[in-house]
């Protein structure tokens, strides 16, 4: 029988419409575009085609670009890690010229790193406050494009001056 005003057949129930269904409906698409001039067709699928054949030369045109930039970049990069060697190599040399040079206390760093070690490393008490003014540079005119320390210049003089009580 019938259920809910539809037909069984074969275990399938099938309900009756008179309205449009999708097998309709794709009737009356094909009748629209059957209905629709031929030059407007016509521009239509040469319009398409143009999309297609602009779409490949920009996909063509894209990977080129990205094989150029993937090029580019690997040179940049050797270029760049070249560079870097040179600039390695030369701070190391120059360095040790600094370090080597004889008077290089004289323009406010120590003569060499041996002897900076070799310093730091002997313990003789009172012997701190030396060191730590060897390495700062009181005279508040000598640097006047540095930052402002003149707080912590009266700070070690002070503490050179009155040391903490342990």
């Amino acid at each position: 029988g019938f259920q809910n005003g539809g037909a069984t057949v074969n275990g399938d129930v099938f309900q009756e419409s008179n309205g449009p269904t999708d097998a309709y409906a794709a009737i009356a698409k094909a009748d629209r575009l059957t209905q629709e001039p031929e030059s407007i067709r016509k521009w239509r699928e040469e319009q398409k085609k143009r999309l297609e054949e602009l779409d490949a030369a920009s996909k063509v045109t894209e990977q080129e670009w990205r094989e150029k930039a993937k090029k580019d970049l690997e040179e940049w990069n050797l270029r760049q890690n070249e560079q870097m060697e040179k600039n390695r190599a030369n701070n190391r040399i120059a360095d040790k010229a600094f370090y080597q040079q004889p008077d290089a206390d004289v323009i406010g760093y120590v003569a060499s790193e041996e002897a900076f070690l070799k310093e730091s490393k002997e313990e003789a008490p009172g012997s701190e406050w030396e060191k730590v003014a060897q390495l700062c540079d009181f005279n508040p005119k000598s640097s006047k494009q540095s930052k402002d320390v003149s707080r912590m210049r009266s700070v070690l003089i002070s503490l050179k001056q009155t040391p903490l009580s342990r």
